[in-house]
Formats: C-alpha cells, sequence, structure tokens
C-alpha cells in the first residue's frame, strides 16, 4: 500500500502522505503559484515528473530524481512546423495532459498526450520526444475536435503490461486507438461506443466519441472501462468491441475512472449532471462502485459532503494505489478526500487547497 501521492493543483505541486496520525498534507509546495497539469511517479526507477502549464510562458516539465528535493527541467513535446508554403498556421502545444512510463523492459520510455491531440513518445526520460507521426498524419484527425477544450487531446495512455509496443489511447474527441508496434502505426478501436451529442445516424461513429477517462485493468490488461461523456463503456477483448453499462447511479456522467489494479470487474466513478451544469447529483458528492463488471453499483458517501456540494472531478482527479486498497478523490473546488478501504469511508484532508487537476500515487520503493 501507497503512503505518499503527488496532487497537481492549479498553484503548484503539494504531496499527501500517510502518517502516524493519518494522512496529511506536505508543508512544502512545489513550483508555488504554477498550475500543474499531469505528474507521473515512474514506478520502474523513482523518478517524478510534473508538467506546468504556464499561459504566457508556455508548457515546462521538469524531472526529479529525488523526491521532489530538487528539480531539473526537461524537454517538452513540440508539433512539425507547417508545409512550406502552405497557408496552415503551427500547432502550439496548450498542455501535456498525461504522463505514463513505458513498459517495464523500456527503461527511460515515457509516453505523453497533449492538446492539441498529439502523443509522443521518450526514450531518454523526458530530455527529447518523438511525435507518433502515423497517428498525428492520419486522415481521421481532421474529424477530431475539442470536449472541454478547444481542440482535442489525448488524455490516456495505457500501456500493456504484457507486450510494451501494445498502447491504448483516448482521445476527447476522437475515440479509441491501439498500436501494436510501438506508435509506429494505429487502429481506430471504439466501435460499440455511442455519442448522444451527435444526429442519431453519426452517433456510433467510432471516430467522434468522447471517452472522458480510458483505464485498462493491469491485472488483466483485455478489461478497458470508458467513462464518456454520456456513459459508462466497458471492453473484455482488448478494445475491439465495447459495451455500454445502463443506470450507473446517480449518473453516468462525469470525467474520473480508476480501475482495481487486479480485479478487472472493480471500478470507480465520480458521477455529476451534465452538460452544461457539470456539479455533482443533488448537490451531494458520491463516489459510484461496482465490484461485478457494472451488473450492480454502490453508491459510496460517508465522509463526503451531502449538501450544498459543488465539487467536480477533473478526469485525472480520482487514483487508487497499486494495492487496490487506497483512493485519493481531490476537486475543483480544491477538496481533498483519502479512503483506506476501497471506498466505503472517506476522511476529508483539505477543503481548501486550489483547484486539483491530478492525483498519483507514489509506488512504494523495491525491497
Amino acid at each position: 500500500m501507497s503512503d505518499l501521492c503527488l496532487l497537481g493543483t492549479r498553484k503548484g505541486l503539494i504531496t499527501l502522505h500517510r502518517g502516524p496520525t493519518g494522512w496529511a498534507l506536505a508543508d512544502a509546495v512545489h513550483f508555488l503559484g504554477e498550475p500543474v497539469s499531469a505528474v507521473l511517479a515512474d514506478p520502474r526507477d523513482g523518478q517524478w515528473y510534473a508538467a506546468l502549464r504556464l499561459g504566457h510562458f508556455g508548457v515546462k516539465l521538469h524531472r526529479s530524481a529525488d523526491q521532489g528535493r530538487t528539480w531539473t527541467e526537461v524537454g517538452v513535446p513540440a508539433y512539425p512546423a507547417p508545409v512550406a508554403g502552405s497557408d496552415e498556421k503551427p500547432d502550439t502545444l496548450d498542455q501535456i495532459w498525461c504522463l505514463e512510463p513505458g513498459g517495464a523492459d523500456q527503461p527511460g520510455v515515457l509516453w505523453a498526450g497533449t492538446i492539441p491531440g498529439g502523443l509522443f513518445r521518450s526514450g531518454d526520460r523526458g530530455q527529447s520526444w518523438q511525435l507518433m507521426t502515423d497517428l498525428w498524419d492520419r486522415p481521421e484527425r481532421k474529424e477530431w475536435f475539442g470536449g472541454g477544450y478547444d481542440h482535442p487531446g489525448i488524455h490516456s495512455i495505457n500501456v500493456d503490461p504484457r507486450d510494451s509496443r501494445h498502447v491504448t489511447v483516448g482521445i476527447s474527441c476522437g475515440g479509441v486507438w491501439q498500436t501494436h508496434d510501438g506508435g509506429a502505426t494505429w487502429q481506430l478501436t471504439a466501435d460499440g461506443m455511442r455519442a448522444a451529442y451527435m444526429p442519431p445516424e453519426l452517433a456510433g461513429s467510432p471516430n467522434i466519441q468522447d471517452p472522458h477517462r480510458l483505464l485498462h485493468c493491469p491485472g488483466h490488461p483485455e478489461v478497458l472501462w470508458a467513462q464518456h461523456h454520456n456513459g459508462v463503456f466497458r471492453s473484455t477483448d482488448g478494445a475491439r468491441h465495447w459495451h455500454e453499462i445502463s443506470d450507473v447511479p446517480p449518473s453516468g456522467f462525469g470525467f474520473a475512472l480508476a480501475v482495481h489494479p487486479r480485479n478487472a470487474d472493480t471500478a470507480w466513478f465520480v458521477p455529476a449532471v451534465k452538460d452544461e451544469t457539470r456539479v455533482p447529483v443533488d448537490a451531494k458528492l458520491v463516489v459510484s462502485r461496482t465490484r461485478d463488471g457494472g451488473r450492480s453499483f454502490e453508491v459510496l458517501r460517508q465522509g463526503l459532503p451531502q449538501q450544498h456540494a459543488y465539487d467536480l472531478a477533473y478526469r485525472h482527479g480520482l487514483a487508487v494505489d497499486d494495492a487496490g486498497q487506497c483512493l485519493v478523490l481531490g476537486s475543483t473546488t480544491g477538496g481533498l478526500w483519502v479512503s483506506d478501504d476501497q471506498g466505503d469511508h472517506w476522511q476529508a484532508v483539505s477543503n481548501h487547497l486550489p483547484p486539483v487537476y491530478c492525483v498519483g500515487f507514489v509506488p512504494p520503493a523495491s525491497p
């Protein structure tokens, strides 16, 4: 069970740790005042990464080899220049939306999902980045569009622990894409998803689907879960086909998702009211949990605010540790809660943080 968690917020990187008396926030804040859009604690070598979205000053990426005591600025992804003589405007990196480590057999390999819609790979711990050009150059990308942002973005990256060349990504709004050769070629694999925001004749088009968050079960990577814009979807055949799970209480809409690391039937969601409102149902913050693959759900609320709650959880605002026991939930209104019993009970750690963009556990050090 992990005793340390990284919190990326609008005002810096904050660490949460478990001590003798429970969970508490560290006094020091890294990158104070700067928005942290993505965090990663690499389980392979213990490196920490923090991506900053600095607006006028651009995107920055920092790496730490000593758990945040010191930081080194590394490279950031860059898009190709337009063809000479064309009228196209150059693409500009808006943010690094997610960071994921490569496989256990790929030391130093990182993946980055970005806005606008680029997927990048680094082989040197972030010093340099390579755009996955086959995905970037596909004609289908012209049909992608932004969900909550003006441009499409890649927010979910899943590296198959059985085969590091097999990677599955989720795009808002661009569906689900997979590679089986390390990024050289890509296939669209969102059959069965449904986009209620499109005209009926286009609702099933795989390329315009909006999976808000996409995760596989590390212990059973052929099983994937998606918190979609208009519901929850699940695949049991490696994303070749998806089926919609109906009657998710109290709402099928939401952004955040966590999947148990070994039990593919267990997943957690943070429901909300769509579309324009985007607040908890009935102003009561809850977490919905299934333990049977979506056939039934429990609504977990003990320790969470049950009146006047306007807390929304962003896509990366919910995480479960490698033991599948501890959950951390951060909200847009600065609330932070921890559960040590899979969500049955929640402890409020803070109600006055900056908006929480992302949370991620630091895996325990190998013996």
